[in-house]
């Protein structure tokens, strides 16, 4: 077993992770992993001897705004946010991107001239495997979002980023629903989008060039659920995409089925990866960070082979 010889001293810059519960996060074990890679050797930026460590912290909803005082004070660089803060600390930051407005949710802060600045870079981490891996007409695809709640709204933002033709929402709670429909009203992203109940599903899913799971269903410990039935899944178009935001288990339940049928399934871990990626170039400012070292520490850490 080899073990990481960086020492944190006073001069160690500090990012994480803020959640609660944090506890779950995959986050340390792959920006750690890229921090020790840009270190010792094993990464094209390795030249820069990065002396950062990567910590996760529990952060109580009522804390949450003398929080991120205190981190201001000890010199924090930057920090991941997670459940249940993405939403409650947009009024504490100076600035927020246009994509974290668009989402209405940020997941990513930076320091820069004593200002908290804010973005998303989950929109970001669910586009990189779909325009890396499969080149096609995204003006044509009928996209349906399974779940309307915050990890939903990211995806209709990257949906309409491809140019999707259609981007269905498929909810259970009507009253969310319509609030969800109203949240996008005069965005461009509106254009495409339309609402549906969950018992509407069936006649859809023959349309469904792209079906992605937003919700909870299928993860662990309920790794028999899923949010299709069989038969549902079989009713797909071919070359359909089945995208889980889930990643563990590994494969899903909703991502087996999709292997069943043959149509093209995508789990979670890559936008866990592509996401911490992308905020990792803008704590180091750099255009480059070993995604592939994040990618084989989160493998690792999950038991999974590479």
């Amino acid at each position: 077993m080899t073990h990481d010889k960086r020492m944190i001293t006073g001069k160690t810059k500090l990012l994480g992770v803020i959640g609660y519960p944090v506890e779950h996060s995959l986050s340390p074990v792959m920006h750690n992993a890229a921090i020790a890679a840009c270190s010792t050797g094993q990464s094209p930026i390795a030249h820069l001897g990065l002396d950062y460590v990567y910590v996760p912290w529990t952060i109580e909803p009522q804390n949450l705004e003398i929080a991120i005082q205190g981190f201001a004070a000890v010199g924090v660089v930057g920090f991941n946010v997670t459940i249940p803060h993405k939403e409650a600390i947009l009024p504490l930051l100076s600035e927020i991107s246009p994509i974290a407005k668009v989402v209405g949710a940020v997941n990513t802060v930076s320091r820069k001239d004593n200002k908290w600045i804010g973005t998303n870079t989950d929109v970001e981490g669910f586009l990189a495997p779909l325009r890396t891996t499969y080149n096609r007409d995204w003006s044509q695809t009928v996209a349906v979002i399974l779940g309307n709640g915050g990890a939903a709204r990211a995806v209709v933002a990257g949906c309409a980023q491809l140019g999707c033709a259609k981007i269905l929402v498929i909810g259970r709670n009507a009253q969310k629903l319509e609030e969800f429909r109203k949240s996008w009203d005069n965005s461009l992203e509106s254009k495409n989008l339309h609402i549906y109940q969950w018992d509407e599903l069936p006649k859809i899913i023959p349309q469904a060039n792209l079906i992605v799971n937003t919700t909870p269903i299928g993860m662990y410990p309920k790794v028999e659920e899923s949010p299709l039935s069989a038969a549902e899944m079989a009713n797909l178009p071919p070359q359909a995409i089945a995208y889980d935001l889930i990643y563990t288990p590994n494969p899903t339940k909703f991502l087996q089925q999709a292997q069943q049928v043959g149509v093209i399934a995508i789990d979670g871990l890559e936008m866990l990866v592509q996401q911490g990626a992308a905020a990792l170039k803008i704590w180091l400012e750099r255009d480059t960070v070993p995604v592939d070292v994040m990618r084989q520490a989160v493998r690792k850490h999950l038991g999974l082979t590479s």
